[in-house]
């Protein structure tokens, strides 16, 4: 099979040592977003990266590690995008608007989007079987507003773990449902049920509040 990911370099290739992970990284992103991940191979990578390909497979032994590295990359740069968002009032009120904000990133990600689209099957395992380190990522980010929200009273009480656990099963089907869950309704409509979802859970019982 002829990859559709050609080189663009033309004056031979840097130093091995002259390229770092972030290059590697960029280099895999431009080939996901051309092939799909499926259709993507080292060879594909590292010919974009301007490496050889046993330079890049000391680093990363498949492109299935590649592009985890990508994934959680690009993924604790739109956390910290999240929470960046409004970043005032109570924790509930910040919590509320970074999740929101954040699944609005990703909905609109191009590379989840692209895995979404042409590799969905490559998700599965992480519904089904496991948690991936971005998953985790987003339950710790959770958690840490929510152990704030205990302490300003703005959240109900109760196992911060339990919580975290019970807002990421919820928020990651807005994600990785988007497409079908859309049809026929208004994603702007959507995401406001989500924010009051979000709120109406978190907001303590009107004894304690």
């Amino acid at each position: 099979m002829t990859s559709q990911c050609h080189s663009v370099q033309r004056r031979g290739r840097p130093a091995p040592n002259r390229v770092g992970e972030a290059d590697l990284l960029r280099a895999a992103r431009e080939c996901v977003l051309t092939n799909g991940v499926r259709r993507t191979t080292l060879t594909d990578i590292a010919r974009r990266a301007g490496v050889s390909r046993m330079t890049l497979y000391r680093r990363f032994p498949d492109v299935d590690s590649l592009v985890t590295a990508l994934m959680t990359v690009e993924f604790s740069e739109i956390l910290q995008l999240a929470s960046a968002e409004h970043a005032t009032g109570t924790a509930r009120h910040r919590l509320v608007t970074a999740t929101v904000h954040g699944v609005r990133l990703l909905q609109s990600a191009p590379l989840l989007q692209r895995v979404l689209d042409t590799d969905a099957e490559l998700l599965l395992p992480y519904l089904v079987d496991r948690f991936g380190s971005t998953q985790l990522a987003a339950e710790g980010f959770l958690r840490e507003y929510l152990v704030q929200g205990h302490a300003d009273g703005s959240i109900r009480r109760a196992d911060p773990a339990v919580q975290a656990r019970a807002l990421l099963l919820l928020v990651q089907s807005f994600v990785i449902s988007t497409g079908p869950a859309a049809s026929g309704i208004d994603p702007t409509a959507l995401t406001a049920e989500l924010t009051r979802l979000l709120d109406a859970a978190l907001r303590p019982e009107a004894s304690h509040a």
